[in-house]
């Protein structure tokens, strides 16, 4: 189910980059898909695909009495290990790679669902614990939506092409026109 899990999630948060652009627009298709290039809007694509997998994990795993705690979890993964690893190579190497960006969006859902099944297996946490889990995946799912809507401003959220936020930020390709000729 590891294998599974990490090529639909894969393949949902690749199509997730591009939805917003392919629905014209669409404010509520926004909220799921990436609206612009900033980190945080490939932090919520990651985001997207993980929680819509929940439909499926949550119905084989919800019993576990660490299912909470394990998404809860992956999630904060994807959050964390996602601007870590992009800002960290740029820093090191002084340059942007789509390539690397690709692969480190990849690597991020490989780790973060790697997290997700080891904790699944471990003891079962208390009631408490799985309590507070419960409610720290809504709060996450809770603030994933909202910082969509209401981005904060600082660079996570800044487009690295119009250098604005959200939905303002979505740039269209530029349109080449060609002269007109004077007479």
């Amino acid at each position: 189910m590891l294998i599974l899990s990490i090529i639909v999630i894969s393949i949902v948060g690749t199509v997730a980059h591009f939805i917003y652009e392919l629905s014209g627009h669409n404010k509520i298709v926004g909220l799921f898909g990436a609206v612009n290039e900033s980190t945080w809007e490939h932090i919520k694509i990651a985001l997207t695909a993980t929680i819509l997998w929940s439909l499926v994990d949550g119905f084989m795993y919800g019993t576990n009495p660490n299912y909470f705690l394990a998404k809860l979890l992956s999630l904060l993964m994807v959050i964390f290990l996602m601007p870590v690893l992009f800002y960290g190579y740029q820093f090191l190497f002084k340059k942007d790679n789509t390539f690397i960006n690709v692969l480190i969006f990849y690597l991020v859902i490989i780790c973060s669902q790697l997290l997700f099944y080891h904790f699944l297996k471990l003891n079962s946490i208390n009631f408490f614990g799985q309590y507070l889990s419960c409610i720290g995946t809504f709060i996450v799912f809770g603030a994933y939506m909202t910082l969509t809507l209401m981005p904060l401003r600082n660079f996570l959220f800044q487009d690295p092409i119009t250098n604005k936020y959200g939905y303002k930020a979505h740039s269209d390709k530029p349109k080449t026109s060609t002269p007109t000729p004077t007479k």
